[in-house]
């Protein structure tokens, strides 16, 4: 999952100055599910700019909106008639329906609301911890399933740095060294000869080392 911060409200409030009317627009996706660019999390910011701008002694009028995605056209297409109501909009949405609302409505002043941060998992209620780095060049097979690259410090690909001590990451001395918890459980399942091979070079052109990455399925393309 996406997970997402909302943005400190002078950079928001900065951004939106020389407007009268803007709408925040959330996103029911990752962002709503994290808690940081949901239905609730709308009328949180919607207030808070309305109070901002009072206090700034400015009017402003404020529309409150969620799609259902804003990474997808499908659904930014009630855009073609807001874009006519509202001077700027301000997205809740991770960066990626930021990108795509400017791609697809260039004429549409859209600001971020939040900050994207990781890929996370959601571990207990409003605690995500990152788990993947989205790198493209998957490695967690020959390491017990744990991801060396989001989760060492360091990233890692050859083992436990100097540093660790007692399976602790030097660091963040919270962090458990995860290459201190892959030796650990690749000896447990007796499969601690994984480590003796000897791994291609790690391939970071799928992570972005290549340019803009794209994927396209020709198989649902011709449907």
């Amino acid at each position: 999952m996406i997970v997402a911060e909302r943005r400190a409200l002078s950079e928001i409030l900065k951004n939106i100055e020389p407007f009268e009317k803007i709408m925040v627009l959330g996103c029911r996706g990752c962002v709503a599910i994290c808690s940081a660019g949901g239905d609730r999390e709308v009328a949180i910011l919607a207030e808070a700019i309305r109070l901002g701008r009072e206090l700034q002694g400015k009017p402003i009028e404020v529309e409150e909106e969620t799609f259902i995605r804003q990474c997808d056209p499908e659904y930014l297409e009630p855009l073609r008639e807001i874009k006519n109501r509202v001077e700027a909009i301000v997205s809740l949405a991770c960066g990626v329906g930021v990108n795509l609302i400017a791609d697809l409505y260039p004429e549409i002043r859209v600001y971020p609301g939040v900050d994207t941060t990781f890929y996370g998992a959601n571990l207990s209620l409003g605690e995500w911890v990152e788990r993947c780095r989205g790198c493209g060049d998957c490695i967690i097979d020959l390491t017990a399933g744990l991801c060396p690259i989001a989760r060492c410090a360091k990233n890692l690909l050859n083992g436990p740095c100097g540093g660790s001590k007692g399976g602790r990451c030097e660091v963040k001395a919270e962090m458990p060294c995860i290459w201190h918890e892959i030796v650990e459980r690749l000896f447990k399942r007796g499969e601690l000869e994984k480590l003796l091979e000897l791994w291609p070079a790690k391939d970071w052109r799928p992570a972005g080392g290549d340019g803009l990455r794209i994927r396209v399925r020709e198989d649902l393309r011709d449907r």
